[in-house]
């Protein structure tokens, strides 16, 4: 810690680190014009240096004016006043005040700076220095309020409403997600059900729809054995509902490619673009592979045909096939470790797994090299099918769309890491469903600042916590001084402000 006289008069208090007789600055605090500044630059000071690693508390008292009428400054208060703010602001610019419970939008803020237990959010807002916070017997009370009260559809409807500001929605992004719970039974909602991870816990399907920027605009929850294509008509359904949509277009991935489930979507009066199995491509482009084999252009696409379901429920689909050089090598890499460790389980040096490529005849186990060239055909290639027809999305615009999806998988891995959605330990369905409405105004909010700063909502929350307000106490006088905002910090708010 040291004192400097700027050229301004005021006194400059900095932190700094001396090794080997060579003086290292830490961080400038600011500059004091007068005692009660500098008394209050000096307890911010003791605050940082306290926290910092391999140091403990040093004497600062020798920087502080010492006159006999003046008592000691005495901190009485301190608080993340700069990042609370900067939350507060965008709950409201994304109109979730129309909820109006305080302790709701805490909970709402306090996941995204520190995504925890509803028991130690206590702490973190205790830590942030959050006027009148409420007690656990509150939150509990404003869980069951928010299902009494519907507040998913407040929250929603002003997402919906921020969302079409610039204009309606035409396009909107479905996906399904599973949150796994550390229990032992099933219920109603919580089941075992297909689980990528291979878990065995009881788990929840959590269907959202976002827009084509990833903001959220739905979040369902269905039963852990619930079939993923099973959900997505349902949020359809509510999403019309909710905001008389009419005229609509759902990109949704492979896992909702099957003919009953488009017939449906469609029956409901929903175009789509969903991804086929690129399986399907020797099939679909029997032609090209008799013509030209496998041979294509970079950014090539073909379009052709293909009827999906039997009987009454067989319709002629749009299909569309793109083809990428950047995706041939990706997935020439991925074939490849494929092969290699089919290899592995064949020559016993890798146990039997469900590893792509290997055959098991009897006792004897080897690699099916049959399929590994069929593989080969289609790489580089994907394809989608749509029912939209092409005067009105071209093939192009086809695979521009689809390849907005990695929007929703976005939302999800902010979902599940910035905000922590699971393991949930939720029992009873409401409180389940209370929580998932908190993740989804966090997520609002997190989508909202990343797509406002162009910075992830961690680093957001990085830059800003550090920024304190200390009230401090001085000869019966109360004062504040702030931390200043710099490097980061300062872009950030200022690109807020704007």
């Amino acid at each position: 810690m040291r004192k400097v006289r700027t050229a301004s008069g005021a006194t400059a208090v900095q932190i700094a680190h001396t090794r080997r007789g060579v003086q290292k600055i830490v961080e400038h605090l600011g500059s004091a014009h007068d005692e009660a500044q500098l008394a209050a630059l000096v307890a911010i000071a003791r605050e940082k240096i306290a926290v910092m690693d391999g140091q403990g508390t040093f004497d600062l008292d020798a920087l502080l004016p010492t006159p006999a009428a003046t008592a000691a400054p005495t901190v009485t208060g301190s608080r993340s006043r700069v990042l609370w703010t900067a939350l507060e602001d965008a709950y409201a610019r994304l109109g979730f005040e129309a909820i109006g419970d305080e302790t709701f939008k805490q909970l709402v803020l306090a996941r995204i700076v520190e995504p925890t237990s509803k028991a130690d959010t206590l702490r973190v807002l205790g830590e942030l220095g959050v006027p009148d916070p409420p007690s656990l017997r509150t939150i509990w009370r404003t869980l069951a309020r928010s299902i009494e009260h519907d507040w998913r559809a407040i929250s929603a409807a002003a997402a919906y409403a921020h969302a079409t500001r610039a204009g309606a929605l035409t396009l909107v992004l479905y996906d399904v997600t599973t949150l796994y719970f550390e229990a032992e039974y099933e219920d109603t909602l919580r089941k075992v059900g297909m689980s990528k991870e291979r878990r065995v816990d009881p788990q929840i399907l959590v269907g959202l729809l976002v827009d084509a920027g990833g903001f959220p605009l739905e979040v369902h929850a269905f039963p852990g054995n619930k079939g993923e294509t099973l959900t997505l008509l349902p949020v359809l359904d509510a999403f019309r509902a909710r905001h008389g949509v009419e005229e609509l277009v759902v990109v949704a991935d492979a896992g909702m490619l099957s003919a009953a489930n488009l017939n449906a979507v469609e029956d409901a009066g929903f175009k789509f673009i969903v991804g086929s199995r690129t399986s399907s491509a020797p099939h679909d482009l029997t032609p090209h592979f008799e013509r030209h084999g496998n041979a294509f252009v970079d950014g090539q696409i073909i379009e052709t045909n293909r009827t999906m379901g039997r009987g009454e429920q067989a319709r002629k689909r749009r299909v569309v096939w793109h083809y990428s050089f950047k995706r041939d090598k990706r997935d020439n890499i991925t074939l490849n470790k494929q092969i290699e460790r089919a290899e592995k389980v064949a020559d016993g040096t890798r146990p039997t797994k469900k590893d792509r490529f290997v055959t098991i005849d009897g006792k004897t186990v080897g690699v099916n090299w049959e399929q590994i060239e069929k593989a080969r055909t289609w790489q580089g290639l994907k394809g989608y099918v749509t029912n939209l027809p092409k005067q009105t999305l071209n093939g192009a615009g086809v695979v521009a769309a689809y390849h907005d999806l990695f929007q929703v998988e976005a939302s999800f891995r902010m979902a599940k890491t910035d905000l922590k959605a699971r393991p949930m330990f939720h029992a009873k369905e409401d409180s389940i469903q209370a929580h998932l409405t908190i993740v989804f105004c966090a997520l609002a909010i997190s989508r909202h600042l990343h797509q406002a700063t162009g910075v992830s909502i961690r680093r957001i929350v990085r830059a800003l916590r550090p920024l304190r307000d200390v009230t401090i106490s001085i000869d019966g006088h109360q004062l504040t001084a702030t931390s200043p905002a710099e490097g980061e910090a300062a872009e950030i708010l200022a690109t807020l402000q704007r």
